[in-house]
């Protein structure tokens, strides 16, 4: 939509109908009521009403990482947080080496990074195993969007105005306190939300910060247990006596027992993207191509200084950061993931639209200069892309020519797999399985066998890869097992999943987690924990990588084994490995 919209902008301001895209979005709208009035162009109402959407959705993401998701561990953010700080630093310190005066002013123009057209760009390129390279490059974005907001307020407001701004922090102290309130907080927030839009304009700041105000200050948190199993007992009175109480009970536990945050960011979400995103590039991607504009931007060092700030600095910036902290060990990238893909996704990041036009109507007044600036914009998206492409085909091609699957893509590592056996074994043996099926469970018992036979020449290890289909509950299982794990109870855990694997429900999960001697209190909280989830995300994504589709999957020795997994082919295969 941001492409076509982008299209058809540029098409609309250079048709023979080029003087109404300058009438329209220069129209004046406004409301009145008595003797008060207030009224702004069309172009002004996208930017500066319309984009306050965009910033909440950005604030609640924002938001939503920092407290449950990637960024809250520490070690697998730490290399993205970095990279994302040097893609803001590198791109502005590159564009001031072309820029002076005035022009310098528009140096933020450079550090931010569009996400959407980041995510479209990799699924239009379809790199080999993207899983990785996409996690890695939206918790840059998530960074480089909180830099991009901090830019905005603190070098591109208007002279400030005290007492406006003073009613502003009251309504923030407000919107924290609305969490509090029985009922109405919708109603609430809305108010507030408005209240905080209006002291921000007077106040001299960017009103489109108040949407970043209202979703920091909103709730996030994981799904509770104790909420889940309220909506659970209020929909089976419903379903015993279907009434229009329960109904309402039943649809308010339910909405409840998911935070704010995440209902507003799936609210909303469909409605910046479809329709606030391609409104704002309709009204700020018109640059009109006419040759006098072309031949000035391109002698243009404000143009060239975009260009090279976007496409080269973000490039540097990211992939540099990235060796610099692997070096330094101060972070690993995740398993799989190559610095050469990561700088196929540092090129991606210089396309920095939508907050790139954003911040070229606050940086710049003038409006051939703002052409300039938007061509600069436009020609570093395209070559940003472009080069993108490039890294992550060659990249591609540099991967093995082995068969996919056929060999153990991550070493096993004793401190993060789980084992049993001695870790200096010469023979070495990984499971992938999932705890809800039958034919690992089976293999349970031929793994006894194997170990048996071998005693301290072999190491087991298990990986998770959770099939929803046709197992529903094996992911739930396989979390239920990490959580345990954090209690040193991972094979009992895994053993009592097996044994009653028909029975995986969560209240079933708490009794098992219970019965092998785990702290129940400790069990639940380490179920919302970063620490449990990525162990199980990094092992389905190894197998994804290998194209695994069926469990249980067996390596010996860091190679697929084909064939029978009974344990008398497993010894065979071991032992020719040996040899």
């Amino acid at each position: 939509m941001l492409l076509v919209f982008t299209v058809l902008a540029i098409v609309w301001a250079n048709s023979p109908w080029a003087d109404t895209y300058t009438t329209f979005w220069n129209t004046e709208i406004g409301v009145s009521f008595g003797s008060l009035h207030a009224e702004m162009s069309v172009k002004h109402f996208v930017n500066d009403a319309l984009m306050a959407f965009f910033f909440f959705v950005v604030g609640l993401e924002v938001t939503s990482q920092f407290t449950i998701g990637e960024l809250t561990d520490r070690a697998r953010a730490v290399v993205p947080v970095l990279a994302a700080v040097a893609g803001l630093i590198v791109p502005a310190v590159v564009f001031l080496l072309f820029n002076s005066g005035e022009d310098a002013r528009a140096w933020g123009v450079v550090i931010s990074t569009d996400t959407a057209f980041l995510v479209g760009a990799l699924a239009i390129i379809g790199p080999k195993h993207p899983a990785r390279l996409r996690t890695f490059l939206l918790t840059l974005a998530v960074v480089d969007d909180v830099g991009a907001l901090l830019v905005i307020a603190l070098f591109y407001s208007e002279e400030l105005r005290i007492w406006p701004l003073v009613v502003a922090g009251l309504v923030l102290v407000a919107i924290a306190l609305v969490r509090l309130l029985p009922a109405w907080r919708g109603p609430a927030y809305c108010a507030l939300a408005f209240l905080l839009w209006s002291a921000l304009l007077l106040g001299g700041v960017h009103p489109t910060l108040a949407g970043v105000g209202v979703a920091l200050l909103i709730p996030v948190f994981r799904p509770q247990r104790q909420r889940v199993e309220e909506a659970v007992d209020v929909i089976r009175s419903f379903r015993q006596s279907p009434n229009s109480e329960y109904a309402r009970n039943a649809a308010r536990t339910l909405r409840e027992s998911i935070s704010i945050n995440e209902r507003l960011q799936t609210g909303f979400g469909p409605y910046v993207s479809f329709v606030v995103l391609p409104l704002f590039a309709l009204a700020n991607a018109g640059v009109r191509l006419d040759q006098a504009t072309i031949s000035a931007a391109m002698g243009s060092s404000l143009t060239w200084g975009i260009i090279a700030g976007l496409v080269v600095g973000k490039l540097i910036g990211i992939t540099g950061a990235t060796a610099l902290v692997r070096a330094l060990g101060i972070g690993q990238l995740a398993p799989g993931l190559t610095l050469r893909r990561v700088a196929g996704g540092a090129a991606l990041s210089g396309i920095g639209f939508t907050i790139s036009l954003f911040i070229i109507d606050l940086a710049i007044t003038d409006p051939v200069k703002q052409d300039e600036a938007r061509v600069g914009v436009l020609v570093a998206s395209a070559a940003a892309f472009l080069l993108g492409w490039t890294i992550l085909r060659v990249t591609d091609r540099m991967s093995p020519p082995e068969a996919v699957g056929a060999k153990l893509v991550r070493p096993v590592d004793p401190d993060r797999d789980h084992i049993r056996g001695n870790p200096d074994a010469p023979l070495v043996l990984v499971e992938y399985g999932d705890f809800e099926c039958p034919f690992c469970s089976r293999a349970t018992g031929s793994i006894d066998e194997v170990r048996a036979h071998f005693g301290d020449q072999l190491l087991y290890v298990w990986r998770h890869l959770p099939l929803a289909d046709p197992h529903p509950r094996a992911m739930d299982a396989a979390l239920a097992s990490e959580a345990a794990a954090l209690q040193g109870k991972f094979f009992e855990m895994s053993r009592t999943l097996f044994r009653f694997q028909d029975y995986l429900e969560w209240e079933h999960l708490y009794r098992y987690a219970d019965s092998v001697g785990c702290d129940i209190r400790t069990f639940d909280e380490d179920l919302r924990s970063p620490r449990v989830r990525h162990p199980v995300e990094d092992d389905a994504q190894d197998a994804e990588v290998m194209d695994l589709n069926s469990v249980p999957t067996f390596f010996v020795n860091g190679r697929r084994h084909q064939g029978p997994w009974d344990a008398a082919s497993l010894i065979r295969a071991l032992e020719a490995g040996r040899e």
